[in-house]
């Protein structure tokens, strides 16, 4: 038999998977909290130990030994560019399409409170644009100066200008700073090119994640990691999508990703302006794209989710009891409501559906009207995904939930009138067994039996 072995090591949980290559299907699933204090492979152990029962009999010999991981919390990051609308957002596009939490964008100019603030972020990796080939060659400077004069040990990836990219990176280097040069994200107005960018990140994640205790044991047994998490699910949202081989993907599609830590969002669809009515201002939206919001955990950011969602407004009795309830989730990450606590499943279901609709109204493009000669016409800015034809949930919330397909309705807008572009009527699925990462995973190895694996996995809800 034709074993691998899939590992996520997550901000709550290391999830573990066997898969069976040679007929595509899941052997078995099992998870334990992650160690990050104590080292992981405490955690790994204890996952391993949790897979062997859920097989039933002792682990077959492995062919391949994957991993990700969220590195503690995943890398911190902050994107800088000269204009908000084109290379601060293909700076920012590039930040989260490799993986890591974005933390902030500084756009115009990096003056004395944008880098005391800078600082105070504490990021490990700065992404610098600025100008176009060709143009603007003043702007990558200034930031370059501004950094270096900044007290932060981020590295600084420099993704402007190719004429002054060299100047830049030669003004950070004299002040000590890390530099790495890669090509302009922004190299004309109507071109974005943020691969050169994305891998720089990825890059820099390999290096970060050596400083995780216990990482080096792990690595004895399981190889390098893969990727990021994050990264590895944008993947398999994409194998999910456009298929692989002979084996058919789902079409466009949409998939919130409902954690400890973070709301993820990740969509593969065109999302370009649906009629002759519509004008589309800005970069065009990326068929890929991915949002994280470190504001919609539903354990270490339960507190700011009930925030954010309005839970707790008007205060009163109801307003603490989320409260008491989002403090407890944050002071418990692995906190699994059992059977005899019904009022607390509910309120994990009623958390996820607030992070559901919230994570989705920031992802989702957004329209305005305008009144012309002609009629009314639209302005779309971002993704307009009211054609998308399917959602899917993934994270142990859909596992545990009462109803799955109340907390995935929040990601809809079936009158599609609003002005968020939110899908309007779509199939609902559900990822019960959490694949979708070590889907991405597996793609590097066997695409079409981590297709077959992850369709098999779904299980419609509405």
């Amino acid at each position: 038999m034709n074993v691998a072995l899939l590992v996520d090591f997550g901000s709550t949980f290391t999830k573990v998977s066997a898969v069976d290559l040679d007929q595509p299907r899941l052997l078995a699933r099992a998870q334990a909290p992650t160690t990050y204090a104590t080292g992981l492979e405490q955690g790994l152990d204890a996952a391993l130990a949790a897979l062997e029962q859920a097989y039933g009999a002792p682990l077959p010999p492995f062919r391949h030994r994957l991993a990700c991981s969220s590195a503690g919390g995943g890398l911190r990051m902050v994107a800088v560019g000269l204009v908000p609308g084109l290379t601060a957002e293909a700076a920012r596009r590039a930040a989260l399409g490799a993986g890591a939490r974005l933390l902030a964008t500084f756009s115009g100019s990096l003056g004395p409170a944008d880098r005391d603030r800078l600082a105070e972020l504490n990021p490990d990796i700065v992404l610098v644009a600025g100008g176009t080939d060709g143009g603007n060659r003043t702007a990558l400077l200034d930031f370059a100066r501004a950094l270096a004069g900044c007290p932060t040990t981020a590295t600084v990836v420099v993704a402007g200008n190719r004429d002054a990219a060299p100047e830049a990176a030669a003004i950070l280097e004299r002040a000590g700073k890390a530099v790495v040069v890669v090509d302009n994200v922004l190299p004309r107005l109507d071109t974005l090119q943020v691969e050169p960018a994305r891998e720089a990140i990825r890059r820099i994640f390999m290096e970060h994640i050596v400083v995780v205790r216990g990482w080096k044991d792990v690595e004895a047994r399981l190889g390098a990691i893969l990727m990021p998490t994050p990264a590895a699910a944008l993947r398999g949202a994409e194998l999910l999508a456009d298929g692989a081989g002979d084996e058919p993907g789902l079409g466009e599609l949409l998939v919130v990703d409902v954690g400890g830590a973070t709301t993820d969002v990740h969509s593969v669809a065109a999302g370009l302006p649906a009629d002759g009515r519509t004008v589309l201002r800005g970069l065009p939206p990326p068929r890929s794209q991915r949002t994280v919001e470190g504001d919609l955990g539903l354990r270490h950011g339960a507190p700011s989710l009930v925030e954010a969602a309005g839970l707790a407004a008007g205060g009163g009795e109801a307003a603490a009891r989320w409260q008491e309830r989002a403090r407890r989730r944050a002071a418990e990450p692995p906190f699994v409501p059992g059977p005899d606590e019904p009022a607390e499943r509910e309120a994990d279901q009623e958390l996820a559906r607030a992070a559901v609709g919230v994570a989705v109204d920031r992802h989702a493009g957004r329209r305005e009207p305008l009144a012309t000669p002609h009629g009314r016409r639209w302005i779309q800015r971002g993704k307009d995904l009211r054609g998308v034809r399917h959602v899917v949930g993934t994270g142990g919330i859909f596992r545990h939930a009462p109803d799955p397909a109340v907390i995935l309705a929040a990601a809809l807008d079936p009158a599609g009138e609003g002005p968020v572009l939110k899908p309007r009527a779509a199939t609902l699925w559900v990822d019960r067994h959490y694949l979708l990462s070590h889907a991405g995973l597996l793609a590097e190895v066997d695409p079409v039996a981590a297709l077959k694996i992850l369709k098999a996995g779904l299980t419609r809800v509405a």
